[in-house]
C-alpha cells in the first residue's frame, strides 16, 4: 500500500512533534486545533496532523512541566489553551540545538553523496 504525501509527512514529523509544538507555543499560547492549523500553515501544508497525534504530545509535555494549560471560555466555547513554561523554553533551546546538529549532518551526507555521484558520472 502506497503512503500519501500527507501520511509520509505526518510519519516523518512524529518523532519531532514535541519540538514543533514547543516552538509553536513559544510564539503564542494556543488551543489544540489552532496548533494543528498553525503547524500546517507554517509547514506550507506539509504537516497535516490528526488531533489524535497531537493531544498525547500535549499531555506528555504538560506532565513533564514543559507546557501548562488552562480552560478558556473567551470565545464562548470551552477549550484548553496551552502555554510554554520557562522549563519548556530551555528545553526548546536544547532540542533546537540538537536538531540543527542532526540537520547539518544529514545535509552533509546528502551533499557528499550527490557530489560523489556527480564525480562518477551517475546520470540520476
Amino acid at each position: 500500500m502506497k503512503e500519501t504525501t500527507s501520511e509520509a509527512a505526518e510519519s516523518s514529523v512524529r518523532g519531532h512533534l514535541e519540538l514543533l509544538v514547543l516552538a509553536s507555543l513559544s510564539a503564542a499560547p494556543s488551543h489544540g486545533y489552532a496548533l494543528i492549523e498553525s503547524l500546517q500553515h507554517l509547514s506550507g501544508g506539509a504537516f497535516e496532523l490528526a488531533e489524535g497525534s497531537l493531544y498525547p504530545v500535549l499531555h506528555k509535555l504538560e506532565h513533564a512541566g514543559l507546557i501548562r494549560s488552562a480552560w478558556d471560555h473567551a470565545s464562548g466555547r470551552r477549550r484548553r489553551v496551552y502555554r510554554i513554561t520557562s522549563a519548556g523554553r530551555r528545553e526548546l533551546e536544547a532540542r533546537s540545538r540538537r536538531w540543527r546538529v542532526i540537520r547539518d549532518a544529514v545535509d552533509s551526507v546528502l551533499s557528499a553523496a550527490a557530489d560523489a555521484g556527480d564525480a562518477i558520472g551517475d546520470p540520476r
